[in-house]
Formats: C-alpha cells, sequence, structure tokens
C-alpha cells in the first residue's frame, strides 16, 4: 500500500448524468399503498448485483483466536468520499459474479486484511439502507486462528486507490473503542459496526433479567 501524504480533500461536487453512473443508479417506484392510494418512491439501486449469491455484498464480522492474548476483532478504517469521513467499519466487499457469499467474504477478507479466515456462519439476506436503496448483504462471521509468532499482520492485497488501515481490538474493549472512534473529528462508525458491539455490551449492562448471569 502506498504510504499517505495528505489527507483526502473533496474538489468538486456535480450531478452525475445517469449515462454516466457505473455502479449505482436511480429508479421511480410507482406503487399503491395500503389504504389504496397511488403513490411513488425514489430509489437508488446497484448495476452489480451477482446473480447467483442474489446479495450486493457482504460484510465480514472476525474473532481473532491468538494463544497468548484475548479474543480480539479487526476492524478496518478507510476514507469514504459520500461522507468525506473516515469510516470505521468490519472489512467489506462487493460479491462478483459467480461467486457465493461465503466465497466473496474469504476473498475480500484476504485482500483487505492480509488474513485467511474460516467461515463460521452466514446471516439471511439483510437490507442495507431500506428508504433509500434495494441494496442488501450478508454478515459473514469468520475466524482468524493466530499462531505464537504472529506479531506483524501478513501484506494486504489492496487495489488501486484502496488505503485501508488495519487495527485489532480486544472484544473486551469493542464497544468503548467505537465510542472513542465516534468522537474523534472527520471520523464515523459504520451502523452494522456499532450495532453489533452496542447489542454485546447491552448483554453484559442490561438489567431485564434477559440473560443468565
Amino acid at each position: 500500500m502506498s504510504h499517505k501524504t495528505q489527507e483526502p480533500v473533496i474538489t468538486r461536487v456535480s450531478d452525475l448524468p445517469l449515462s454516466e453512473a457505473k455502479w449505482v443508479t436511480l429508479k421511480k417506484v410507482e406503487y399503491v399503498d395500503q389504504v389504496g392510494k397511488a403513490r411513488t418512491w425514489e430509489v437508488a439501486t446497484r448495476k452489480t448485483r451477482a446473480e447467483k449469491a442474489g446479495v450486493d455484498a457482504v460484510a465480514m464480522g472476525n474473532i481473532l483466536l491468538h494463544p497468548r492474548r484475548a479474543p480480539a476483532t479487526l476492524i478496518v478504517i478507510q476514507y469514504r468520499p459520500p461522507l468525506d469521513a473516515y469510516t470505521v467499519e468490519w472489512p467489506a466487499g462487493l460479491v462478483d459474479a459467480g461467486e457465493t457469499a461465503e466465497e466473496a467474504a474469504v476473498r475480500e477478507f484476504k485482500e483487505e486484511t492480509g488474513y485467511d479466515c474460516k467461515v463460521l456462519s452466514v446471516s439471511p439476506v439483510q437490507a442495507a439502507d431500506p428508504g433509500m436503496t434495494n441494496a442488501n448483504m450478508q454478515l459473514v462471521m469468520v475466524q482468524v486462528k493466530l499462531d505464537e509468532a504472529t506479531d506483524e499482520p501478513p501484506e494486504q492485497r489492496l487495489e488501486d486507490g484502496e488505503h485501508i488501515q488495519r487495527v485489532i481490538v480486544p472484544l473486551s474493549e469493542f464497544y468503548d473503542r467505537l465510542v472513542e472512534y465516534s468522537k474523534k473529528e472527520r471520523f464515523i462508525v459504520a451502523a452494522k459496526l456499532f450495532h453489533f458491539a452496542a447489542g454485546m455490551h447491552f448483554a453484559k449492562t442490561e438489567t431485564y433479567g434477559i440473560y443468565p448471569n
């Protein structure tokens, strides 16, 4: 990966003609609602949905196991132009044509983090942002087993234009670390990542008697 020499800067924002859009497009949905009234909705859609998987993207929730360290997870930080900010996320990526969600997860995890992983589970298809888009995704939980000699992370396989920082966070510090990142200038935590961490935190701190001690 190339070394960082400056902060990213947006130099121009303009309307994008649909004929020039490579990755997304806009649709107008006309429908009749529950009381018989005709309505319309503006929808952003991806042009890249893989037919085999029937899903746009995968995110890789991950557990790193080391014989001498507490269980941890690996998060990635990268600049996202739509937000003009650095997002804190789990590794993620689009599903390529001919891939399953599991295959895409293993490939993308290797590319973004350098680690080989084992798939533990695959979620049902989930809506990414149902008020704006039909984009969907699956959460693939993966496991990485590290050995005694593993101190330096392996080399990433990033594409041109990708600048991804890897951070390993002990699971016991997961929620608090994300809260810390959310307070940093020009940083924002991805919703699906924070929701997962907040669920873990809630399970440990709630007082409703849902979970046994």
